[in-house]
């Protein structure tokens, strides 16, 4: 084996081994939803993810709750490569986030640039995103197509796009944002930290700790799904990578397959209700229309594979242990595309809809 060729530990393997089945499932809702929105059912299907239960629709359920879990649990994941596996060098570390950069600015740039001075021009941020539970599903049904040290980066990358996002929208778009929730999470996180430094080794006040965080960041105006990788890196792993004494590591055992067969297929389901409404092709040559297409398109794998290649030619980034560098970049970046709107849940598949129910607080 040569050093180039990389081994992945058995956790990751068996991340990947449930997100190869649970994106067949994921698949299948997709296409389930689509099809139930579309059918005389559609209305009734719509409303029922917009029942509130404890002041949230089951639809913000979905994305604030069950997807904070799934962060977790990839967190968790990113957190044990940190440690001892294929990102715990700096340099290769670095690449996601720079990828991301690269990722979240030339989509949006190309998307402004077609709807600058436009109602459309808050769109902007559509592009941006990329949908990290339909990017790993579709990553993990190539299999082993796919080389392991691509896996482990584009799982970093797709965290680190999401979180980026996650902090545009709080910026530009967020219209009720609450800095005193915002520090109170923080300070809880804070604490759970210093936990984590005095070695305490029970699961239970992390994920108590981790509940009020949450609790916290969602009344902040901030997408609470970062509460999920903040927990993560919060809860102790003993730098070993399967050690039964790790509290990481029991918790993603336990989570693997709930967030699998459980999270993603609902997430999806709550997702996907998109009315094809009458008049979309008249759409598609809108200019906030091709902003999107080329902004996901073209402008995200341009933006990440861009961005790569220089932190990489210059020495700041070192690649993951691809033998035939930046080679391999391209398709991944193809994988990283995989985006929906981020602000919000679009019903009808109109992009005049998706603006018009943006919070306007781009600058102009």
């Amino acid at each position: 084996m040569t050093a180039l060729q990389t081994t992945l530990s058995s956790s990751f393997n068996r991340f990947f081994e449930s997100e190869k089945s649970s994106g067949i499932v994921l698949i299948f809702c997709t296409i389930l939803s689509l099809l139930v929105a579309n059918s005389a059912f559609g209305p009734a299907y719509l409303d029922f993810w917009h029942i509130k239960v404890l002041g949230l629709s089951l639809e913000h359920w979905a994305n604030d709750a069950l997807m904070a879990v799934f962060f977790l649990f990839v967190g968790l994941e990113l957190e044990r490569e940190l440690y001892v596996g294929e990102l715990s060098n700096f340099k290769k570390a670095l690449l996601p986030i720079v990828a991301a950069a690269g990722g979240i600015v030339v989509p949006a740039g190309i998307h402004f640039a077609l709807n600058a001075d436009t109602p459309t021009q808050p769109g902007a941020g559509i592009p941006m995103a990329t949908d990290i539970a339909f990017a790993l599903g579709v990553l993990a049904l190539l299999g082993s197509r796919v080389p392991a040290s691509l896996k482990i980066f584009l799982t970093a990358l797709a965290v680190m796009d999401d979180l980026g996002a996650i902090v545009v929208i709080a910026i530009f778009y967020t219209t009720q944002f609450s800095p005193a929730y915002l520090l109170a999470s923080l300070a809880v996180f804070g604490v759970l930290v210093v936990l984590n430094r005095l070695r305490v080794m029970s699961l239970l006040p992390y994920l108590l700790g981790g509940a009020l965080m949450w609790f916290l960041m969602l009344k902040s105006g901030v997408h609470a799904t970062i509460a999920g990788v903040l927990l993560a890196f919060a809860i102790p792993f003993t730098g070993r990578a399967e050690d039964e004494a790790s509290p990481s590591h029991r918790l993603e055992h336990w989570l693997h397959k709930p967030v699998a067969f459980l999270v993603l297929p609902i997430f999806a389901l709550a997702n996907t209700g998109i009315i094809v409404a009458a008049g979309w092709d008249q759409e598609l040559l809108s200019s906030n229309s091709l902003g999107i297409l080329g902004g996901l398109v073209i402008g995200k794998p341009l933006g990440i594979f861009l961005a790569s290649f220089l932190a990489v030619s210059v020495g700041l980034c070192a690649l993951p242990g691809i033998s035939s560098g930046v080679t391999y970049l391209v398709p991944g970046c193809w994988v990283a595309s995989v985006s929906r709107c981020p602000f919000s849940s679009p019903t009808w598949l109109s992009p005049a809809t998706w603006i018009s129910s943006m919070p306007q607080r781009w600058p102009s």
